[in-house]
């Protein structure tokens, strides 16, 4: 038995977090915002990916993080990769083993067999994919995660609609837990003096009424919706100017470039691709829209547009009703018109008022201190009296 005055002794905890990789993404972020940030006098995080680790590795690499590679490729299994992570828990002997994302659930389970830590702990980032076409591949994945979810001592969920997706599929842990994602209140605050400057430097029209979407180029996204909606509500204002930011939305993109083409909007919509200081694109916006249609639990880009002072209008997605409050609309899924007229219903208010409730609101719910703290006190009680 290990003592609680043994314990306090042998601090700091060790933690690994088991990921696919980190690339830009939801959960990635959160990862690196909890790693990076934790107490680190009680708590030593180490990363382990199972691909390539991809670009959110530098911040935990330049903070003095161990991020390491199983060396694995994308859709092709390696049972190597399996054995190199018992090696390393074996050498590394931590006292928790937290994945993130189905494939890093399932491999880490598997290693937790063979060399097991002191407790496991699975994080389940998204609502039900298992029917739509293109993600159908993951649904052997859930369904032999849902037989094993009694093996990790909790789940961990950031949506209250991811919860309850996945105990429709079948989990049943001994323990959920909800910590929401927290966002960055520093790096993502109003900047309405800069905001002139923000515009310039993105090609935008100072005085254009900005709509934006932030994401990725991808079918969950519901980009389509969003240009149709787009192309609505140019009827009833023409200045209307629309950004896409993230993954894909550059002119490269053949299919999106034929949307653009298809609904006269070539002349008004501004693509940036992936940028690294999307700090600096919100406070640009008027509005941000997520049109997201499945998949989403938390999304990370209402927070961040929100703490900017972006009033948002989403889809019914995940925890987005949540999120916004009474600070923006929801809207049905695949409804251009429905988008169109939630965007017209919140230009024609007071857009400054708003926004600043938005702040407020991320403020008091959802700053980037309040997750750290929450996965800290959910750390302390799995090793309590550990046995």
């Amino acid at each position: 038995m290990i003592l609680a005055s043994e314990r306090s002794r042998s601090l700091p905890l060790r933690v690994c977090h088991l990921i696919t990789d980190l690339d830009t993404g939801g959960a990635e972020r959160s990862l690196v915002n909890l790693v990076a940030g934790i107490d680190h006098r009680e708590f030593k995080c180490d990363v382990v990916t199972l691909i390539d680790p991809g670009s959110m590795a530098e911040p935990l690499i330049r903070a003095g993080i161990p991020v390491t590679s199983l060396g694995m490729r994308r859709s092709r299994p390696n049972p190597i990769a399996l054995f190199s992570l018992v090696r390393h828990l074996r050498a590394t002997k931590p006292t928790i083993l937290q994945t993130w994302l189905y494939h890093a659930d399932l491999i880490g389970t598997i290693a937790a067999w063979i060399m097991p830590p002191e407790r496991l702990l699975w994080n389940v980032r998204c609502t039900d994919i298992t029917d739509v076409d293109n993600e159908r591949p993951i649904r052997w994945l859930v369904r032999s995660l849902a037989l094993l979810s009694r093996r990790p001592d909790a789940i961990v969920v950031n949506s209250q609609r991811g919860q309850s997706d996945h105990e429709r599929l079948g989990y049943r842990p001994k323990r959920w837990v909800n910590i929401p994602n927290g966002v960055d209140l520093t790096r993502f605050q109003p900047s309405a003096n800069d905001r002139p400057q923000f515009r310039t430097r993105l090609g935008l029209r100072p005085d254009a009424i900005t709509i934006g979407l932030v994401g990725r180029y991808h079918p969950m996204k519901d980009v389509k919706t969003f240009l149709e909606a787009g192309s609505s509500l140019l009827r009833c204002r023409p200045d209307t100017q629309f950004v896409l930011c993230g993954d894909c939305f550059t002119h490269e993109n053949v299919d999106l470039g034929e949307m653009l083409t298809k609904l006269q909007l070539v002349r008004h919509v501004t693509l940036l691709g992936r940028r690294a200081d999307v700090e600096n694109v919100y406070p640009a916006l008027d509005l941000l829209a997520l049109c997201s249609i499945y998949g989403e639990g938390f999304p990370n880009v209402l927070c961040e547009a929100m703490a900017c002072g972006v009033p948002c209008v989403a889809t019914d997605v995940g925890d987005s009703a949540d999120i916004i409050g009474d600070c923006g609309l929801i809207v049905p899924m695949r409804n251009p018109e429905a988008l169109a007229r939630a965007c017209q219903t919140l230009l024609e208010g007071e857009l400054q008022e708003l926004g600043a409730r938005a702040r407020a609101r991320m403020v008091t719910r959802y700053g980037l201190e309040r997750m750290r703290a929450q996965y800290e006190s959910l750390y302390r009680s799995l090793t309590i009296n550990y046995c």
